[in-house]
């Protein structure tokens, strides 16, 4: 049973609650009660969201550094204020454990903390003149209206990772979260109208994906757009960006490979393969999707997995010590179950999990799930699995590992257990990811950046780097007497 009701919300337009309209259910997927009801806006109000960004922005952009950033600091606190009633809040909409949902707080704090110091080193530079009569300046500039686009997994958390940089940076932006978990960002826009930030300056717009993406694409205030979520759709809006030249930055699917070496620490593995696997139930872009185990140290390695495995406690994220949580649907579910009843068409061997928990007969979940001797021409290994499936696979050498780990069209993260120093190096300069995690598996920063290579995307969030991308580059080039 839930245990309150997420009020009726509205979206928040240029400093203000509008009247909710068209209102959509939030469902919380742990038991399938609707847990609160969410306004949608029209293309109409998208349109004049982008205007009233557009009014703000010249007066934004001159906000001196220090000031932002002091803003940027009043949201962290007030939102570190309210960090029960956000956590609540994400573990009722999306339904991961409570405790995880007050990490996700924690670092969404942590974001706007970095990125309100990194609001004052927007640095230009100086260039040497060759001719004696010029000299030249590089300087930083905010690019303008942004349209910020954030998926359901970590629905706080990845809205601010496009938020806090682009405010930071002197940029209006308009957040679309998911309609499946809208009520975390909701409460956001309550802490920046509590920092009483310029009206303009942030607004969410809540409803169909296509016609607010469509705006943001089509209207010319809108000079970026940051989008999370699936490769599919990513493509769809790199697409529709040709067409008006809209810049991008895309944090699109991922496959990360786990590599388990004979000279690792099996329990230090273990253990970190777990949080990689099954933290937010699997349902995380840089989730382990495949983990190819040294063939010495193979059976080792399942067994004591399996052992944890089936340790993890299942249930509602309110119950005390509950580690793996709902999908967030039932279409989730049923492709999760897809997934594995095809790795066993194809020899995979079920060692523990499998199957529905029957327990959370009400809700969309998933006993978490083992697969040994997984081939790599199963689904599993090929397609982005968010649940709680962990297929397990050998290898013979890091020549086979590394080739494995590089076999597929994904490069977003990836993790590797050795104590070869050497090797790490090696690991490092050879797999194909924008971020490797090494005897860890918890890699993410606010102060490194984060992005994909090949389909997992364009461009970094977070680190100096995630405040580059709301910053256009100029040269000026200027005559002196001498």
């Amino acid at each position: 049973m839930s245990e309150q009701v997420v009020p009726v919300r509205s979206p928040f337009l240029n400093g203000k609650y509008i009247e909710p309209e068209n209102p959509l259910e939030v469902i919380n997927p742990a038991d399938g009660a609707r847990v609160g009801m969410v306004g949608t806006v029209s293309r109409a109000q998208v349109r004049q969201a982008l205007e009233d960004a557009a009014s703000v922005w010249r007066d934004w952009r001159q906000t001196p550094a220090q000031r932002r950033g002091q803003t940027l600091n009043a949201i962290a606190e007030n939102l570190q204020r309210r960090s029960d009633e956000l956590a609540r809040t994400i573990t009722l909409e999306n339904g991961k454990p409570l405790a995880q949902s007050h990490s996700e707080v924690a670092i969404t704090i942590d974001h706007f903390r970095w990125f309100a110091a990194e609001a004052e080193r927007m640095y230009g530079r100086v260039v040497p003149h060759q001719v004696p009569d010029k000299r030249h300046l590089v300087v930083r500039s905010p690019i303008g209206v942004v349209g910020a686009i954030a998926p359901w997994n970590f629905p706080l958390m990845l809205a601010v990772r496009k938020a806090a940089p682009a405010m930071a940076a002197g940029c209006p932006v308009i957040v679309k979260p998911a309609s499946a978990t809208p009520s975390s960002c909701l409460l956001l826009a309550e802490a920046v109208a509590e920092a009483r930030v310029p009206a303009g300056v942030f607004q969410v717009v809540v409803g169909a994906a296509p016609r607010i993406a469509a705006e943001f694409l089509e209207n010319p205030i809108c000079r970026k757009i940051s989008f999370t979520g699936s490769t599919e759709v990513g493509r769809k809006l790199i697409a529709g960006a040709a067409e008006s030249v809209t810049k991008l930055s895309l944090e699109l699917g991922g496959h990360a490979p786990v590599l388990v070496f004979d000279d690792a620490d099996i329990n230090q593995a273990v253990e970190g393969t777990l949080i990689a696997k099954f933290r937010n139930t699997g349902q995380s872009c840089i989730a382990a999707n495949r983990v190819y185990v040294h063939v010495a140290v193979y059976d080792r390695f399942v067994r004591r997995l399996v052992e944890r495995t089936r340790e993890m406690k299942v249930g509602n994220g309110f119950e005390p010590d509950v580690e793996i949580g709902p999908l967030i649907d039932a279409r989730a579910l049923e492709n999760a179950l897809k997934h594995i009843e095809e790795a066993q068409t194809r020899g995979a061997r079920v060692l523990c999990g499998g199957k529905r928990w029957e327990a959370g007969a009400r809700g969309h979940f998933l006993e978490p799930t083992v697969l040994a001797e997984v081939p790599t021409d199963a689904l599993c290994m090929r397609e982005e699995t968010f649940a709680p499936i962990m297929p397990v696979a050998p290898f013979e050498d890091e020549d086979q590992a590394v080739q494995q780990a590089n076999e597929t069209d994904y490069g977003l993260a990836a993790y590797a257990f050795t104590r070869d120093l050497s090797r790490m190096w090696r690991l490092a300069e050879n797999i194909e990811a924008g971020t490797i995690g090494i005897n860890h598996t918890v890699p993410a920063t606010s102060q490194c950046p984060f992005g994909g290579l090949k389909h997992s995307g364009w461009g970094r969030e977070l680190g100096v780097e995630g405040l580059d991308a709301y910053l256009e580059t100029k040269h000026i080039s200027i005559g002196v007497d001498v």
